[in-house]
């Protein structure tokens, strides 16, 4: 005669069925993990950690939170003697944003635009007025990811090297955008 179980006692099999396996499975994985020994005698062994040479190597400067606010002050103060509303936006070496200062009454869009700025002008290590010009001869330029050819975005230099990129965004013109930008890295000398 075939047994039933109840439900109860159905669910209460299939928790402690999972739970044993489970705790099979995280236990091995501990266990290999914890142990160097467990590790010998498996395929895929760790490699010791390689150090870099100084040959291997390269250091590359950054401005500090505090330039980067000050160049966006700068900017911000620029922009604002001449009635504009703008959002200033400062990116590192390689892209990654410092700071964003949305002035007063600067629209939703001017955000996004003054880091592609920034960033663009970084990446070519040019004002972004300039690189406008070269989407005559290359105009599949406009389809990189996280750039924006418009007026408005400066690098800012340390012995010709790029090290950030100040962005401007929201006034009626690149033109002006680009100027407030430029107050930002003058700010930095």
């Amino acid at each position: 005669m075939k047994k039933t179980l109840s439900r109860r006692a159905r669910l209460a099999t299939g928790g402690a069925v999972l739970a044993a396996v489970a705790a099979g499975t995280f236990g091995t994985v501990a266990a290999n993990a914890s142990s160097p020994e467990a590790a010998q005698g498996s395929a895929v062994a760790a490699a010791p950690a390689a150090a870099a040479g100084k040959r291997d190597t390269t250091t590359s400067t950054h401005l500090t939170i505090d330039a980067a606010t000050e160049a966006a002050q700068a900017a911000l103060k620029a922009a604002g003697k001449e009635g504009q509303r703008v959002t200033v936006a400062v990116v590192d070496r390689n892209g990654n944003t410092i700071l964003t200062m949305r002035g007063d009454g600067a629209g939703p869009q001017s955000y996004e635009s003054a880091e592609k700025k920034a960033y663009t002008a970084v990446s070519w290590n040019a004002p972004t007025s300039e690189l406008e010009g070269r989407l005559e001869n290359a105009p599949n330029l406009k389809d990189i990811p996280g750039t924006l050819f418009l007026g408005g975005g400066v690098p800012v230099t340390a012995g010709k090297a790029p090290i950030a990129g100040i962005g401007v965004a929201g006034a009626p013109s690149g033109t002006l955008d680009e100027k407030f930008a430029r107050a930002g890295a003058a700010a930095l000398n």
